[in-house]
C-alpha cells in the first residue's frame, strides 16, 4: 500500500490528462484566490503603508541590518513558525505545514511524472507522500480536537463551526479522503470523486479562508521586526520599562516603575476557567 501510486491507478480509468488539468487549475485557484484576496482585504496596501509609516516614524537602517532582518525572517518565523509563542501550536503547524508540502510535491510528482503506471513509480514517492498526508493529519487534527483557543481556552465544543474553519477543515476532508481513497486501492469510486470536490473546496475557496495567509506571513513577521528594529514597535509598548516614554504610556501609575516580571504568575496554569 505504501509503495502503490494510487494516481496511476486511478489514471488508468480516466481520461488522458484529466489529473494533470486538474492540478493545474488547483493551482490557477491559488493564484487568483490569493490575488484577490489580496485586492478586495488591502493587505497588500495595509503592509506596504505601515511600512512606510514605520520608516518615517522610526530611525533610519541601513541596508547591512534590512538584509540581517530579512535573514531572520527567512531562517525563523517562515521555516521555524517563530511567531508561535505557544509550542504546541508551533508544533503542530510545522507538522501541517512541511506535512501539505511533502504531499503536494509527491502529489504532483506522481501525478504528472506517472499517470497511468506505464512506468513504475519510484517507492520512495508514494512513501513521502504518505508520510506527508500523516503528518497533515496529526498535526490538523490535534490542533482542532485540543490546541484551539476556544476550544482549549474557552471551552466551546471542537464541533462548533465558523467561516474561519472553512481551511482548516477542507485541508483535513481532502487528506483524510485521499488517504482513505488511498488505503481502499486507489480506483475510480465514489470515493475518489469526494476526494476532488472536498480538494476543489480547498484550494476554490481560497478567498474565504485562511489560505492565502501563508503568503502575507513572510511580509507580515519582515514588517514586525523593522518596526521593533527602528524604534516604533507598531505603536505598541515594547517589553521594558526603562525607557521613560513607555513608562508614560501605561495605564496604571501604580504599574509605571513596577519590574517586568510583576503579576506574570497568570502564566502559570493554562487557563481552563470556563
Amino acid at each position: 500500500m505504501l509503495s502503490v501510486n494510487p494516481f496511476a491507478v486511478a489514471g488508468a480509468s480516466l481520461p488522458a490528462g484529466f489529473l494533470q488539468g486538474f492540478l493545474v487549475v488547483m493551482l490557477l485557484a491559488v493564484v487568483a484566490g490569493t490575488v484577490f484576496d489580496v485586492v478586495h482585504k488591502g493587505s497588500a496596501r495595509y503592509f506596504f503603508a505601515n511600512m512606510r509609516k514605520s520608516k518615517d516614524k522610526g530611525r533610519e537602517m541601513e541596508g547591512g541590518e534590512l538584509v540581517s532582518i530579512a535573514v531572520q525572517t527567512a531562517v525563523v518565523d517562515v521555516p521555524a513558525s517563530g511567531e508561535f509563542c505557544n509550542p504546541k501550536r508551533r508544533v503542530a503547524h510545522l507538522l501541517g505545514m512541511y506535512g501539505f508540502i511533502l504531499y503536494a510535491v509527491a502529489t504532483a510528482v506522481m501525478a504528472f511524472g506517472y499517470p497511468t503506471g506505464a512506468t513504475p513509480t519510484p517507492a520512495i514517492w508514494p512513501l513521502l507522500w504518505w508520510i506527508g498526508a500523516l503528518m497533515v493529519l496529526v498535526g490538523g487534527y490535534w490542533f482542532w480536537f485540543f490546541i484551539r483557543v476556544d476550544v482549549a481556552a474557552e471551552g466551546h465544543s471542537p464541533f462548533r463551526l465558523a467561516k474561519a474553519d472553512l481551511f482548516v477543515l477542507s485541508l483535513l476532508a481532502s487528506v483524510t479522503l485521499g488517504v482513505v481513497w488511498a488505503a481502499m486501492g486507489g480506483g475510480v469510486g465514489l470515493l475518489f470523486w469526494l476526494y476532488i470536490i472536498a480538494t476543489i473546496v480547498l484550494f476554490g475557496g481560497v478567498p474565504w479562508s485562511k489560505f492565502a495567509h501563508m503568503f502575507f506571513k513572510p511580509a507580515a513577521a519582515f514588517e514586525k521586526r523593522v518596526s521593533r528594529a527602528n524604534g516604533t514597535a507598531e505603536n505598541l509598548p515594547t517589553q521594558t520599562r526603562d525607557d521613560p516614554e513607555q513608562q508614560k504610556r501605561h495605564s496604571m501609575e501604580l504599574l509605571r516603575d513596577a519590574p517586568m516580571d510583576m503579576g506574570l504568575g497568570i502564566k502559570r496554569e493554562a487557563p481552563h476557567h470556563y
